[in-house]
């Protein structure tokens, strides 16, 4: 028998809700210079820590995290992506 897990849902800065979705932390992070493999088990690490209904933000912070934890270079390197391509002020 397969179990189906249930993602939870996220809120969005304009307050609509969408289904979590791991696999765009990985696609995030591997744009900063993570290595996929590494990328994957951040998301996976993020999704164990999220509680019901997190936020965007609440996900950013969980990412930022991980990355600090793992290697501070790609803590900066996500900020200098989001400057660049997203063209986001960072915290």
């Amino acid at each position: 028998m397969v179990e189906i897990v249930k993602m939870p849902s996220v809120t969005k800065r304009d307050g609509s809700t969408e289904e979590f979705i791991p696999e765009k932390i990985v696609v995030s992070v591997v744009k900063v210079g993570v290595p996929a493999d590494v990328a994957r088990q951040i998301a996976k690490d993020v999704q164990n820590k999220l509680k019901e209904k997190p936020s965007t933000a609440e996900i950013r912070k969980l990412v930022l995290e991980e990355l600090r934890k793992r290697k501070p270079v790609w803590e900066q390197d996500w900020y200098v992506y989001e400057r660049a391509v997203k063209k986001k002020k960072t915290e």
